[in-house]
């Protein structure tokens, strides 16, 4: 048999299409054709596969090989096409069997002893397999754990080329119960370790209540970056399918290590404020991967020292705030992300970090102050839903004993709140506050007359923006649930004024 086919998995963003590997040996000069659009470390496979089937004890066909990828208007990249296309040049030879190969897709970096390399994208490219009702998925032993939560595909892990042959010879799977994850210790931050800072805490929990995006103001060491570290645990836990989603971003981008992958807590992801525009939203020249606003997906995405940031990186973030998703075009196309994130910015009130209280210790000017905030745009500032000032825990709150609220007692309200929420949203097409359509808060999903009023009158004085107006309003929507009113009042909305306002550094 001079002909062969096995399948194999390209992925495009999270989604997956189906790729058919064929090989045709024939008589003639020697030579490797590969055709389908592949990318430079697809054409760099014929080397890898070479010396893989020579040092396994096969033979590399000294005849016309020709490799063909289809659909051939899909661009292929990546190494995981080695463990196929070896796979068959050996039954194109004759050297393994072909027998119910269709109902298989296997997937594989190849090194030249033979060995199989672990490769980035199984866990999408195994949904996708399973979606497109493939029995079983050949991949590497060491992305096995990937494989957890599918249900009707069956994963064949395998670590050398000679057990994908035994495999197919006699059905051999390699028992691989050591490589089986082990839970890892993750350490748990509870809010309770929190020292005073009641307001901060308040912005927290409304934060999480309705999905409003948030900026932390103060000093150094006031407890920014603690509270933001634990909004993620007074947070809803995840669903089976938001959890599967947030593996298979983060197994793209090869981030799986740092997450268990059947964790249903909300991601954090935590750039350094030194971080590029690619990095944040996503790109690559080659093969294009997820940024930290898509591994923040369903999560927190956090900025420490967010003035501090390179111009344009957080400008970057405007779209995937209004859109809940991140679109990167190339020359092959475009490629969708899903970043959907609750956005966490922190930052000090100024460059030296000391304008606290009356300001006595800060040696800044009024006209550093204001360049340095200003350094966080206008129109991203105007996207952030709720603004607090973090100030120095007092004497008494630092020689406190008593603990605060714990996250477990906090994340109960945040689910009844949104549990009030949805109830309230049953036949609409959004479940959070913070996704009220402005038209409907002008209608159906309006405040009280007296209320309302007082917003018409801050508008009237240029307080507020048609933003500003719309955003305090589902504000005041989260505090409501939170507090078990079914129609925010004017204290409810006076109160969602003061987040939305913030410090008058602001």
């Amino acid at each position: 048999m001079t002909l062969a086919r096995t399948r194999s998995i390209a992925l495009i963003g999270l989604h997956g299409e189906l790729v058919d590997i064929e090989v045709d040996i024939s008589d003639g000069l020697p030579g490797y054709s590969l055709l389908g659009l592949p990318d430079a470390a697809l054409m760099e496979s014929k080397e890898r596969v070479r010396s893989a089937l020579q040092n396994s004890g096969a033979q590399w066909p000294n005849k016309r090989v020709t490799v063909s990828l289809s659909p051939a208007w899909l661009h292929k990249s990546g190494s995981g096409f080695d463990l196929p296309i070896a796979i068959a040049l050996l039954v194109a030879q004759g050297a393994a069997t072909s027998s119910e190969l269709d109902s298989h897709v296997i997937m594989g970096e190849l090194s030249l002893d033979g060995s199989i390399k672990p490769i980035r994208g199984v866990l999408p490219a195994l949904i996708a397999a399973e979606q497109l009702g493939i029995a079983r998925a050949i991949i590497p032993a060491e992305n096995l754990a990937e494989a957890q939560g599918l249900t009707s595909l069956k994963p064949i892990p395998v670590s050398h080329l000679s057990e994908v042959v035994l495999y197919l010879e006699e059905g051999v799977i390699p028992d691989f119960d050591a490589l089986q994850p082990v839970a890892r210790a993750v350490e748990q931050k509870d809010l309770s370790e929190v020292v005073g800072q009641k307001a901060a805490r308040f912005a927290l929990e409304i934060a999480a209540i309705g999905g409003h995006h948030l900026l932390f103001l103060g000093p150094p060491g006031t407890g920014k970056t603690m509270l933001a570290e634990r909004i993620p645990t007074v947070m809803p836990q995840l669903n089976a399918q938001e959890s599967l989603e947030v593996a298979a971003i983060h197994s793209i981008a090869g981030a799986l290590a740092e997450r268990q992958i059947d964790s249903q807590t909300p991601p954090f992801v935590a750039p350094h404020h030194t971080t590029t525009s690619t990095a944040m939203v996503g790109g690559g020249a080659h093969a294009i991967r997820p940024g930290a606003c898509s591994l923040a997906h369903n999560g927190v995405l956090f900025i420490d020292e967010a003035p501090e940031c390179n111009a344009g990186v957080l400008d970057a973030l405007r779209q995937p705030l209004e859109s809940g998703s991140v679109a990167i075009s190339r020359v092959a196309g475009t490629i969708i992300f899903p970043a959907d994130f609750l956005l966490v910015l922190a930052a000090n009130p100024c460059p030296c970090g000391r304008f606290n209280g009356k300001g006595l210790t800060c040696t800044c000017s009024s006209v550093q102050i204001r360049r340095y905030l200003q350094k966080i745009s206008g129109p991203l500032l105007d996207r952030i839903d709720i603004r607090t000032f973090v100030e120095v825990p007092s004497r008494a709150e630092l020689a406190s004993v008593e603990p605060g609220e714990s996250s477990e007692v906090v994340r109960a309200r945040v689910i009844q709140g949104r549990e009030v929420a949805a109830d309230r949203f049953k036949h609409e097409s959004w479940k959070l506050n913070s996704r009220i359509p402005a038209s409907q808060l002008r209608h159906k999903y309006r405040a009280t007359r007296e209320a309302m009023a007082f917003l018409h009158s801050e508008l009237d004085r240029e307080r507020l923006s048609a933003r500003g107006y719309h955003k305090v309003l589902r504000i005041s929507w989260s505090i409501a649930d939170r507090y078990g009113s079914s129609t925010p009042s004017l204290q409810e909305v006076q109160e969602a004024y003061r987040l939305r306002q913030g410090s008058q550094i602001l």
